[in-house]
Formats: structure tokens, C-alpha cells, sequence
């Protein structure tokens, strides 16, 4: 198994880019395209446990667009091999002052693209210098 073939990495980011600048403009045409449209896709947020794409999508569907604006940082992406991938990354919000937001999504590629199959969302404290 070859372990981040520049391609893939590179596809894996332009994906995990489109569902940032989705997720700051609240596209939720976008944010559901790019989640895989099954009963295994899970979502564990900051506040709700979602299984199942029906779930995310109605979620996204009654999530006020307020605050959603975020910066990111240390993203890492490995890909292992064609069709798998895990995005990491942290993020901060000025609605969430003091707090460090930890994302991961798995990746898988279909006929369609490239969807998130998993992701967990998780705040902690901003850790003290």
C-alpha cells in the first residue's frame, strides 16, 4: 500500500478546501454532497451523536449559520493508498473565545469523489503557553 501518493493527498485537499469554504458560507447543498449518503456515514459533533446521512443532513438543514466562520490549523492529510484518506485538523472560532476545536474526517473515494464516511468534532480548552 503506498502511503500519501502526492495525487491523492492533493484530490483529499481540494476536497477537505471545498467543505471548509461550504462550511464558513453555510452551504448546505455542499456540506451534504460531500458527506456519503448512507445509514453508516456517522457524525459526532460538539453537541450530537449523527447516524446515518439522514441525520447529518437534517442537522445541517436546522443549524443556524451564525458563527460558523472558522480559522484551521496544523491540517494533516494521509492518504493510504487509492481510495482512503484521513483529514486532520484544528480550528478556531471567534464565537468560541478560549476554546480549540479538533476535527477528523475519514475519507473515502466513490465513482462520485471523494466523501466523509466519519468525522468527530471535539472542543477543548486553549492550552496555556
Amino acid at each position: 500500500m503506498i502511503i500519501d501518493d502526492p495525487k491523492i493527498v492533493s484530490e483529499v485537499r481540494d476536497a477537505f478546501d471545498r467543505y471548509e469554504r461550504a462550511l464558513g458560507e453555510n452551504d448546505v447543498a455542499v456540506l451534504d454532497e460531500l458527506f456519503h449518503d448512507a445509514g453508516t456515514t456517522i457524525r459526532y459533533g460538539m453537541g450530537e451523536n449523527l447516524y446515518g446521512y439522514g441525520a447529518i443532513k437534517a442537522f445541517r438543514g436546522a443549524r443556524s449559520p451564525a458563527g460558523l466562520a472558522r480559522t484551521t490549523d496544523k491540517t494533516v492529510i494521509t492518504a493510504y493508498g487509492n481510495d482512503f484518506a484521513v483529514a486532520s485538523t484544528l480550528f478556531k472560532r471567534a464565537s468560541l473565545p478560549g476554546k480549540i476545536g479538533r476535527q477528523m474526517q475519514t475519507w473515502a473515494k466513490f465513482p462520485q469523489g471523494w466523501r466523509v464516511v466519519a468525522a468527530h468534532v471535539s472542543l477543548i480548552d486553549e492550552p496555556r503557553a
